[in-house]
């Protein structure tokens, strides 16, 4: 919004930084910082006071977890989402059409998420939304997205993925593309879902993994540094890096709550929007196989939850002490610190490696 201010530069010098994209990132990132920071405990306090026994602990999970965290208030991914959305109203160009498809993919997965969670705090049940219904409603949301992603691309790009190492080559999807899509923001919404299990676990690795998505999304939406580094330059794109920032302060405001011990849980409301958000970024960029390799966490987790399921109806046995892989590690009598921040550091390993296709064409 402020962006427009930039129209007076000639009156007012200083305003001319407005028109760059990497101050009002940084500024996006501040901003989100500063909000959750000040109204993090007065949000905290509110979903105490209206959650009581906060979220429901699964009595089938690690036995630990019945008696470190009970009574812990969840929906803390509306902190996030506030710090997220007002930062990026304030900074972002608001004419710019990525911006918005990237919002309404961030409300709407939020909004399930909400629901989701209140079902399960009302109830005192871990059982919430219908599962079916859920991805139902999630793949309605991204498809739409997916679409509004392809009337918003150039015409060479539209409906086409990219591939990573390879500098020419595009595979035309057609509209089989919106499914593709639409399936890389679904599971990257529920792969960010699964690995929220522990204090700090998920919203680390997802910082990691939108601060590598608003340095891909500055890099493709710039035509001299695309045509540089040998990758397909999407026009507007750019502007993602404001949200990118605007995550990343919001995210460092709510880690300060949710470090160990959490006073606070990200929720459904918090994990299925910001996986939402970075698969939308994903293939808004033409970084869909990218995001696997960056957020190669996610789908560990998302794997072993599945490798898990398919083993035991197929044969009776579980590969896995505990789904998702967090709790395998768990029951191996790793502690719970030390399962963060070795995940966290795998993290930035994946993130580096993703990283490196950029130049490796």
């Amino acid at each position: 919004m402020l962006v427009w201010l930039s129209e007076f530069s000639d009156t007012f010098g200083l305003l001319n930084v407005l028109r760059y994209i990497t101050f009002r990132t940084g500024m996006a990132t501040a901003t989100g910082f500063l909000f959750v920071f000040w109204f993090g405990p007065s949000i905290i306090a509110a979903l105490r006071v209206r959650q009581g026994k906060g979220q429901p602990i699964r009595e089938d999970g690690p036995q630990s977890h019945l008696l470190t965290k009970r009574g812990t208030p969840t929906m803390g991914g509306l902190m996030i989402l506030a710090g997220l959305i007002v930062s990026t109203l304030l900074w972002a160009d608001l004419e710019n059409a990525y911006v918005w498809i990237v919002l309404m993919v961030t409300v709407g997965f939020g909004a399930i998420g909400f629901y989701d969670d209140y079902l399960k705090v009302t109830k005192q049940s871990h059982k919430g939304f219908s599962g079916r219904s859920r991805l139902a409603i999630e793949g309605l949301i991204a498809g739409v997205a997916v679409v509004a992603i392809a009337y918003t691309a150039t015409p060479a790009l539209a409906n086409h993925l990219a591939l990573p190492f390879l500098k020419d080559v595009l595979i035309n999807f057609g509209w089989f593309f919106v499914a593709f899509g639409a399936l890389v923001i679904v599971g990257a919404g529920n792969a960010v879902n699964l690995t929220d299990g522990l204090d700090g676990l998920a919203i680390v690795p997802v910082m990691i993994a939108t601060a590598s998505f608003g340095f891909i999304a500055y890099l493709v939406g710039n035509a001299i540094f695309a045509n540089y580094l040998q990758i397909h330059f999407v026009p507007g794109t750019g502007e993602l890096a404001v949200i990118c920032g605007a995550l990343i302060g919001a995210g460092l405001g709510f880690l300060w709550f949710n470090a160990p011990p959490a006073q606070v849980f990200m929720g459904d409301t918090g994990s299925l929007a910001l996986g939402g958000m970075l698969g939308t970024i994903a293939v808004a960029t033409k970084h869909e196989i990218v995001l696997a390799i960056v957020g190669g966490l996610f789908v560990l987790e998302a794997a072993s939850v599945i490798i898990q399921v398919v083993s035991f109806k197929l044969t009776g046995r579980r590969v896995f002490k505990m789904a998702p892989i967090h709790h395998h590690f768990e029951q191996l009598g790793w502690t719970e610190p030390q399962v963060v921040i070795r995940f966290w550091i795998i993290a930035v390993v994946l993130a580096m490696v993703g990283l490196a296709t950029l130049k490796l064409r």
